[in-house]
């Protein structure tokens, strides 16, 4: 198994990071290669600039101002976003990662004669992970759609293998969290974990 993990947070010691903490351990149980993108303690630059964007569909020059991220993209079998939802949907950092890293040529494939479409790149995905905190409630979530978890749960998913497993995992109403809520949320985060890669490891890696 070969993990790269998305971690979007911009402050040490947040429950986030909790998060990320777990699911990295359960990775590690789970005897997977993991590649960890810390977004904020690497400095990654959210901004498609313009001369990116006039060569966005230029392959494969294209991939070079963010080839290393690519290259984890294109090496992992198991893709993980951690992140805090922030206004409903994802934080700008996340939401520039998808726009700067999955490329066409890398993510999905462009229309062409035979295709009106665009196509999946990412059919080496066989497991992908969201793992999320909100402000807002369940309800008030779902009310104003999820845009969060609906961008990568569907969008970034059918890109991804036909059988790909998914997991999610969001505690909501963090402003009146408590410590009890937290700590049965590591927990069902872990239990998320487990189901994503397997409780035996062996016997998920035979099936992937």
């Amino acid at each position: 198994m070969r993990a790269l993990v998305i971690y979007c947070h911009p402050r040490r010691g947040s429950f986030t990071e909790a998060v990320r903490d777990v699911i990295l351990g359960k990775l590690d149980a789970a005897g997977a290669e993991v590649r960890l993108r810390d977004l904020y303690a690497e400095g990654f630059d959210p901004v498609l600039s313009a001369p990116e964007h006039a060569g966005y569909e230029v392959e494969p020059g294209n991939r070079a101002p963010v080839e290393s991220h690519v290259a984890d993209l294109e090496w992992c079998d198991t893709l993980i976003f951690v992140y805090p939802t922030w206004w409903y949907g994802l934080p700008a950092m996340i939401k520039g990662w998808l726009d700067r890293v999955m490329l066409p040529g890398v993510a999905f494939l462009m229309p062409d004669a035979e295709h009106k479409d665009i196509r999946p790149g990412l059919t080496h995905v066989t497991r992908l992970g969201v793992f999320t905190t909100c402000g807002a409630s369940w309800w008030l979530t779902r009310m104003i759609g999820a845009p969060g978890r609906r961008t990568l749960l569907r969008g970034v998913r059918l890109l991804c293998a036909k059988s790909c497993r998914t997991a999610f995992a969001a505690h909501y109403l963090m402003d009146s969290s408590t410590d009890a809520s937290r700590a049965r949320h590591l927990e069902k985060v872990a239990a998320k974990m487990d189901r994503l890669v397997g409780t035996d490891g062996k016997r998920q890696e035979a099936a992937a």
